[in-house]
């Protein structure tokens, strides 16, 4: 089938190429609940990438742009589609057909726009073949026929599908804002300073828009000090977080009222008996939590530590140095302490004015290349210097992405404290022990706490 005559071939462009741009660019007041929608949440994962108050990191400027360039240009697919459409009946002999041209494009703006675009571009394909028909002279009206319903049949297609995938989004941006949602209650962003410590704190998914999962951080101003922790919970899903509810419940509650570090963890381990004893789950009963709690007291420049099988924190000072605060002893990680009968061990070394204590789950040390290495973030941080604690989670997420080309295995709970100058600390802040500092203390369980 042809369509002869330049008037009509002329006529035809012309309003293509004025109407196609109103149709691939709505109005504002042509937007949809949807996109108002997803815009809502693209902002709120923007301000969550730009601070520590957002579980999620959104992606970098350079992901942005390329989304947004591939957007812009998916959106002139149909007009293509169309145009080639009349092109190629044009120029190839009569014997030929178009229509799989004009039955793609509304298929594609099913998946592009919402209902009103992708009808009336079904209308302009439908119109078009018809359209070609006339021109050309039906000497076959049973070709006509079969292109024309066709044609037809695959835009009504388009439409249904269209309604099914918009209901799709719908359903998906609702899903990603209740587990955002989610995730700000389970973990609550910590106040950026406090008790003269800066706080950052982020949680970065392995699964790009899963922004829930097994592990964990909280600070909490206490009266024996600001008291932290850093966990990862053993399995996945909702059964991860559950359990990670029930350890920050507990954690707040223990960091209050126990005077050491070996009772509260303790308490944590309690915890996970009676959940596991109450859920009758051999998942939940085998299972464990990996965790390093940390205590900074008031007017002193005392740091101490308790690792329970989670990975090393890093403490930096101002120069660049980094330094690994390995145990002197190694732990079992909490749940798991009927199979251990030695007493936990706490680690006690000085936190000068300027150093950063960084804190993090294996999602950043078991991050691997492509040749299978693993990301080392003491060597990769060593000899750099950051303005503030949310500047150093800024390129450590960025390292770590880069390192793994964007394929996290895992997720990532990172949390960094800085001391602050001796002013918002209280008396006695500034005091360096050296010797602490230098070599570290460890204490038993059973041995007087030192205030």
């Amino acid at each position: 089938m042809r369509v002869r005559g330049s008037r009509a071939r002329t006529g035809a462009r012309t309003n293509w190429r004025t109407a196609w741009p109103r149709l691939s660019r709505p109005h504002a007041h042509r937007r949809t609940r949807l996109h108002t929608l997803i815009d809502t949440g693209a902002a709120a994962g923007a301000a969550s990438a730009e601070g520590f108050t957002g579980p999620t990191a959104g992606p970098g400027p350079a992901e942005e742009a390329h989304q947004g360039l591939l957007g812009r240009v998916a959106r002139w697919v149909p007009a293509i589609l169309i145009l080639g459409g009349v092109s190629f009946d044009l120029a190839t002999p009569s014997g030929y057909t178009a229509s799989p041209f004009f039955a793609a494009a509304p298929l594609v703006a099913a998946a592009l726009f919402p209902l009103r675009q992708t009808v009336i571009m079904a209308v302009i394909a439908v119109l078009t073949t018809c359209l070609l028909a006339e021109f050309h002279g039906v000497t076959d009206p049973t070709q006509a026929a079969t292109e024309i319903v066709t044609v037809t049949t695959v835009t009504v297609l388009a439409v249904a599908i269209n309604r099914v995938v918009r209901r799709s989004y719908h359903r998906l941006a609702s899903a990603r804002g209740i587990a955002e949602a989610a995730q700000r209650a389970v973990l609550p962003a910590p106040p950026a300073r406090l008790a003269g410590l800066e706080i950052a704190a982020r949680y970065v998914p392995a699964e790009k828009y899963a922004a829930i999962g097994g592990d964990l951080y909280a600070v909490q101003d206490t009266p024996h000090g600001v008291r932290l922790t850093v966990g990862d919970v053993r399995g996945k899903g909702l059964g991860a977080v559950e359990v990670v509810a029930i350890l920050l419940g507990c954690f707040r509650e223990a960091a209050e009222q126990e005077t050491t570090l070996e009772a509260l963890v303790g308490r944590l381990e309690r915890a996970l008996r009676r959940e596991g004893a109450r859920r009758a789950d051999l998942e939940v009963f085998e299972g464990f939590t990996t965790a390093v709690v940390a205590e900074i007291p008031r007017g002193d420049s005392t740091l101490r530590l308790l690792n329970r099988g989670h990975p090393a924190p890093l403490l930096m000072t101002e120069d660049g140095a980094v330094r690994a605060l390995e145990p002197e002893a190694a732990a079992l990680p909490m749940g798991m302490g009927e199979l251990a009968g030695w007493p936990d061990r706490v680690m006690e070394l000085g936190f000068a004015e300027g150093e950063t204590l960084l804190l993090f789950t294996d999602g950043v040390t078991e991050a691997r290349d492509r040749n299978g290495e693993f990301y080392d973030p003491a060597k990769q941080l060593r000899g750099r210097r950051f303005a503030d604690p949310q500047e150093l989670l800024d390129a450590l997420v960025a390292d770590v992405e880069r390192h793994t080309d964007g394929g996290m295995s895992d997720d990532m709970a990172l949390l960094a404290v800085r001391r602050t100058p001796a002013r918002g600390n209280g008396r006695g802040n500034g005091r360096d022990d050296g010797d602490a500092h230098r070599t570290g203390r460890t204490r038993d369980s059973d041995a007087p706490h030192r205030p």
